[in-house]
């Protein structure tokens, strides 16, 4: 994203280090480079394979799934902002199988094109998602094995594609309250995919993995610290954990807010250190989750397969709330963790490429469905707007409409929108009365 054009150039030298078959002839006799690009590869060089969480789905509900042609259109958006491995959440709808498809199709075209893809497999309690009053915690959804059933087909069929299966998405968390299971349905599952990578029957360079909160994996409280997330955090390939520092502006807001020493400050000192106070949040729980799974004993490299910054909410993070949500914190946050990943060989899956609106579809200006780097009308916000002058959009649509500027570019009307966080007295007040 920032600093594109050297990223590129760095891409060009590293990929002399992952040329496994050279001068393989096609078959009109000529002769071309074959490489072969492996999860680790990826995870480990954020700098050559920037990661974005990807749905590309456009109306109120999933039930309008997204055209090869439309998915096509997101694929050469992302890859103009020099993406190169996009996360998705789950093969039971076809929206994946599409982008699968299209992701082929577009590399067929263009042998340059490359796009990875990280492939969720979604994880449900016996009875979520139904009117039954209880979940079943240690059971699984029979909808379970058809799901990693479907997942191991398309791994198969696309293996230099999908490099990376996850079971399950914050699937092991105790507040989600719906389909939350017990780690040690993720961990049947993740050891029944390590098995048939044992058995050839999976790609043996597909790393496994299940992507959850921090505190899922033992980075928050001691109920987490279970014996099956022990033996989980030993059978995945790597750990992908999430952290929202947005959220919890509201949530644990004691890294947000003006500090009584900070009053002094100008509003945009005030923001500033709030952000980064969100970040030292955010690599905060990072650590947590390293330091727990070194106490068992265990180095694997952890990634964050989640992390972002909504821009619009009338509720708990807007203006009548920590007032965090506006475009620019969001750019300041995704600048500081790109920056942050950069720095420390940490894989960043920013949450999330486009804004989708089937996620609060009772509540439009509900945060869940402005976590996008481009809204809806195919404007791209305060953090692409460098982009956007570059040109690097120049030639490409999404729904047929160019890529432009939040705000017609005017960082004056920006700027009206970007609120001051709440001093601790007035969170402490808020808090009170919450509680009351």
């Amino acid at each position: 994203m920032k600093n594109s054009l050297t990223h590129r150039l760095f891409a060009f030298m590293i990929l002399f280090g992952t040329v496994l078959t050279i001068g393989c002839n096609n078959e009109s006799g000529e002769t071309k480079n074959t490489i072969k690009v492996t999860a680790e590869d990826i995870l480990s060089d954020p700098i050559t394979y920037p990661a974005i969480s990807y749905s590309g789905y456009r109306e109120l509900t999933r039930d309008s799934v997204p055209s090869i042609p439309e998915l096509k259109e997101d694929m050469k958006i992302l890859s103009a902002m020099g993406i190169k491995i996009v996360r998705t959440y789950n093969v039971y709808l076809d929206a994946v199988p599409r982008l699968l498809q299209a992701i082929k199709e577009m590399k067929e075209e263009d042998p340059d094109f490359e796009m990875y893809v990280m492939m969720g497999a979604w994880i449900d309690a016996k009875n979520a998602w139904t009117d039954k009053p209880k979940r079943i915690r240690d059971a699984d959804s029979p909808r379970n094995a058809e799901e990693i059933e479907r997942a191991v087909a398309l791994a198969n069929k696309y293996p230099d594609i999908v490099k990376v299966l996850a079971v399950g998405n914050e699937a092991m968390v105790h507040w989600q309250t719906e389909y939350y299971v017990e780690p040690g349905i993720i961990l049947r599952w993740v050891n029944h995919l390590q098995d048939l990578k044992k058995s050839g029957d999976l790609p043996e360079s597909l790393w496994i993995t299940s992507s959850d909160n921090f505190a899922s994996w033992g980075g928050g409280s001691s109920n987490y610290h279970k014996e099956d997330l022990n033996k989980l955090i030993k059978a995945v390939d790597y750990i992908s954990m999430h952290t929202y520092p947005m959220h919890d502006t509201h949530y644990n807001p004691d890294f947000w807010g003006v500090r009584d020493n900070e009053t002094d400050l100008s509003d945009m000192e005030k923001i500033e250190a709030a952000m980064e106070r969100a970040l030292e949040y955010a690599t905060s729980q990072y650590q947590s989750v390293v330091d727990y799974m070194e106490d068992q004993s265990v180095n694997k490299q952890v990634h964050i397969g989640e992390t972002g910054w909504a821009t619009v909410s009338n509720e708990f993070y807007g203006d009548e709330g920590a007032r965090a949500t506006d475009e620019f914190k969001m750019a300041r946050y995704h600048d500081m963790i790109r920056d942050w990943s950069e720095e420390n060989g940490v894989s960043v899956f920013y949450f999330e490429a486009f804004d989708e609106k089937w996620k609060d579809a009772q509540n439009q200006l509900g945060s869940e469905n402005h976590f996008g780097l481009i809204n809806l009308q195919s404007q791209a916000k305060y953090v692409l707007w460098d982009e956007v002058d570059a040109g690097i959009f120049d030639g490409l649509t999404r729904d047929g409409i160019p890529i432009t500027k939040t705000f017609n570019g005017n960082v004056d009307s920006l700027m009206q929108t970007v609120k001051v966080p709440p001093t601790d007295a007035e969170i402490q007040a808020r808090n009170n009365k919450e509680a009351e």
